[in-house]
């Protein structure tokens, strides 16, 4: 039942701000799993950022490998998926049981104040909605947030731009295109593995980075 819930509210969601949104359905949980893959390895306390949790499907994931002292700060755009999030550790028990380590703040990542905090960023924001320039800015935000040595965990559906460019404007194709070549050169630098996952709606890779400069050339 909680998984349909989530559904309604992503299709909502997804109806209303699809730039922001950028899926149908929620995450499936291999793609959550291999989100938080990181977290299960051994590893002392940390500071954890989940960035556009969306309904909390990843959220849930990183709940199952807490540890005493982590603490993990939630950033969503979306004030309904804030809402659904608030509502989910009040009333759900996995979620209410560990409220004390979250923090739910609804504003862009572009925005969100901190440098060099987080241990772990995980990402399910869809940069291939976005433009060239918020896409460079939304880089540039991990790179400041991040901890050295701290790892970046992010996803994207396989062969989007592709399948996209054919049926789309000129002016479309060059964004896509411009997003592609920005996205190629952080996973050239900084990408230190890939998982494919091909249970979910549509298929996605997931890429784990470690970030040693900003690389904003596009």
């Amino acid at each position: 039942m909680r998984y349909w819930a989530e559904c309604g509210n992503f299709i909502r969601e997804f109806r209303r701000q699809f730039r922001s949104t950028g899926a149908v359905l929620p995450s499936s949980r291999f793609l959550a799993r291999a989100l938080v893959s990181e977290l299960r390895r051994k590893r002392p306390a940390a500071r954890i950022l989940e960035v556009g949790p969306g309904t909390g499907s990843v959220t849930r994931e990183i709940i199952r490998y807490l540890q005493a002292g982590d603490h993990v700060d939630l950033v969503e755009i979306n004030p309904c998926f804030v809402a659904y999030l608030q509502k989910r550790f009040e009333k759900d028990w996995a979620f209410h049981f560990n409220r004390e380590q979250f923090r739910i703040v609804n504003a862009p990542v572009e925005e969100f104040p901190g440098e060099r905090c987080y241990d772990y960023i995980i990402s399910g924001l869809p940069l291939n909605n976005f433009p060239v320039v918020s896409v460079r800015k939304i880089f540039k935000a991990y790179d400041r947030l991040l901890k050295p040595g701290g790892t970046l965990t992010y996803y994207e559906y396989v062969l989007v731009r592709q399948l996209k460019t054919p049926f789309c404007s000129r002016r479309e194709r060059r964004r896509l295109f411009r997003v592609g070549r920005l996205v190629r050169n952080y996973i050239r630098s900084f990408q230190i593995r890939k998982e494919p996952i091909l249970i979910n709606v549509p298929p996605a890779i997931v890429r784990h980075f470690r970030l040693k400069e900003i690389a904003t050339q596009a």
